[in-house]
C-alpha cells in the first residue's frame, strides 16, 4: 500500500511533467488506473467526469462504495495541513467544531489530543475509527442543523466531490457561528485522475470566487499540495 507522500510524489509527476496532450489520453493512463484501482472497475472510474452530471444520487453514491484503491492512508490531509488547522481554532478547548466530510474521524482525533472537547463529525457514511469521535450521517449539500449552530467548521477534502458546489459552500456559511477553515487540494484539471473529484482548485481565486466574503475576513495559505482558507464570521 502507497503512502500519502508517495501517491502525492506520483501526481506531482503526471500533473507538472507530462504534457496534457499525453496526460489525457486514455491508452497512456488506463495501465495507471488499471494498476491504482487493482485491476476493477477500471473501465467505469476512466469514464466518471464524463457521466457524473447525470448520476442519480445513488448512481452517484456506488462510485464511492466502489473506490478501492492501492493507497493507504487515514487522512488526504498533511501533517503540514493538519498543524495549521489545529493552530487556527483558537485557545478556546471547549468550543463546538464540526468536521464535514471528516471520514472516519482522523483530524477530529488530532484535535481532541490537543484538549479540545466538544467535537461533531458529520460524513454521508456516519463511520469513526475512534472511540471518543461520534461521527453523525449528513450531507454537505442539507446539513442538519440551525444557523450558527458551530463556533468553528471544518471541511477537508471534500468540496473537490461535492455535485453542487455553491450549495454546499453555503451550507457550511450557514451553520458558522464564529470561524470557517476550508482546506482543498491545489490540482488541475485533467481528464484522468486517480480520485473522483469534479471541482478543481489550481488557483486560490476558483474557491474565493465562491466563498463571495469580503477579503477582510478571509485568510488563505498554500501547504504543500493544499490550499488552506480560513473564514471569519
Amino acid at each position: 500500500m502507497l503512502s500519502r507522500r508517495i501517491t502525492n510524489f506520483i501526481r506531482a509527476i503526471l500533473d507538472e511533467c507530462i504534457p496534457p496532450f499525453i496526460r489525457d489520453n486514455h491508452f497512456f493512463m488506463y495501465p495507471m488506473f488499471y494498476i491504482w484501482f487493482k485491476g476493477k472497475n477500471v473501465k467505469k472510474m476512466m469514464e466518471f467526469k464524463s457521466v457524473f452530471h447525470k448520476l442519480s444520487e445513488e448512481e452517484f453514491a456506488k462510485y464511492y462504495q466502489e473506490y478501492d484503491y492501492i493507497a493507504d492512508r487515514p487522512t488526504d490531509l498533511s501533517k503540514e495541513s493538519i498543524k495549521f488547522i489545529i493552530n487556527s481554532l483558537g485557545n478556546n478547548k471547549e468550543c463546538s467544531i464540526a468536521d464535514i466530510g471528516c471520514g472516519y474521524g482522523y483530524v477530529l482525533k488530532q484535535i481532541s489530543d490537543k484538549g479540545y472537547t466538544n467535537l461533531t463529525g458529520v460524513d454521508l457514511v456516519p463511520k469513526s475509527n475512534y472511540e471518543e469521535i461520534s461521527v453523525i450521517a449528513g450531507n454537505i449539500e442539507s446539513l442538519p442543523f440551525p444557523d450558527n449552530h458551530f463556533d468553528v467548521v471544518l471541511c477537508s477534502h471534500t468540496l473537490e466531490h461535492v455535485l453542487d458546489l455553491p450549495k454546499a459552500i453555503s451550507e457550511l456559511k450557514r451553520i458558522t457561528k464564529h470561524k470557517l477553515i476550508i482546506t482543498v487540494p491545489r490540482q488541475r484539471y485533467y481528464r484522468y485522475t486517480f480520485d473522483l473529484h469534479i471541482h478543481f482548485f489550481p488557483q486560490i481565486s476558483f474557491l474565493l470566487k465562491h466563498l463571495n466574503l469580503p477579503e477582510s475576513q478571509v485568510e488563505y495559505k498554500s501547504i504543500k499540495s493544499d490550499w488552506t482558507v480560513v473564514c471569519n464570521f
